[in-house]
């Protein structure tokens, strides 16, 4: 399997190519535009591809995400020098006044963590000036997501410009709501070689899946009052998109 290191580099490289369709960041664009935001706290920026939209309309973004290379693969992007980006969660981030914080994809279930999620949540709020807006999606779990996170779903095989083929899917490794853990294997064909030659790399991940009302309390809990809670135009009925804000008075 080679270094734990390279590995996850080679993870990071995967993660744009295999998963193309970003179509799901186009709500928040749009999000962005609604409130006239001009600074962005991106959490779990990952490999940079909403804060790089938001910097390509001159909006001041600052990434945050664990994984350093991610980060590499982001700051290597066209544009990347117009992002902030800082390695770490959202405890490690400097003062900051910006109007929307956001939390896409997967990130806010990632949170698994009940101490960990109400301290980020914490920790947004006092990035956002009086008026902003946090902004994120999290699964409804009454749509059960994890019964389709099989090999028969999922497998695909993908041409990865400067890796080769690589084939993948993701299967439920552990079921213990409201945390589901699952894993995505990736297999890098051998050029010219025997499927015993291929190089075979896994991911693993657990996601919290918290009910309507669970995390209107924890945003509640911080502050936050509650603007709205939306449905995701890329999902519809699958998910809530809570759209809560910081207030001017405490």
């Amino acid at each position: 399997m080679g270094d734990a290191s390279g590995e996850r580099t080679l993870l990071a490289a995967l993660y744009d190519p295999l998963d193309p369709d970003r179509g799901d960041l186009d709500a928040y664009v749009r999000v962005a535009e609604e409130f006239g935001a001009r600074r962005v706290l991106d959490i779990g920026c990952g490999t940079g591809v909403f804060a790089l939209l938001l910097a390509d309309r001159g909006i001041e973004v600052v990434g945050v995400d664990p994984s350093e290379p991610s980060l590499d693969v982001a700051r290597g992007k066209p544009g990347g020098e117009r992002v902030r980006w800082i390695h770490g969660d959202a405890t490690v981030l400097p003062e900051l006044e910006v109007d929307l914080a956001t939390m896409t994809a997967n990130v806010a279930q990632e949170i698994a963590d009940p101490k960990d999620w109400q301290e980020t949540l914490r920790r947004a709020y006092g990035a956002l000036r009086p008026g902003g807006r946090l902004v994120f999606e999290t699964r409804d779990p009454a749509r059960r997501a994890w019964e389709e996170w099989n090999r028969e779903d999922s497998h695909g095989v993908t041409e990865v410009p400067g890796v080769g083929v690589a084939e993948s899917w993701v299967h439920v490794t552990d079921l213990s709501l409201p945390l589901v853990t699952f894993r995505w294997t990736y297999v890098l064909a051998a050029d010219g070689a025997s499927a015993a030659d291929d190089r075979v790399l896994t991911s693993d991940s657990t996601l919290r899946f918290r009910e309507r009302a669970e995390v209107a309390e924890d945003l509640l809990a911080q502050g936050f009052v509650i603007d709205d809670v939306r449905d995701a135009p890329d999902r519809p009925g699958r998910e809530f998109v809570f759209v809560a804000r910081r207030p001017h008075t405490p």
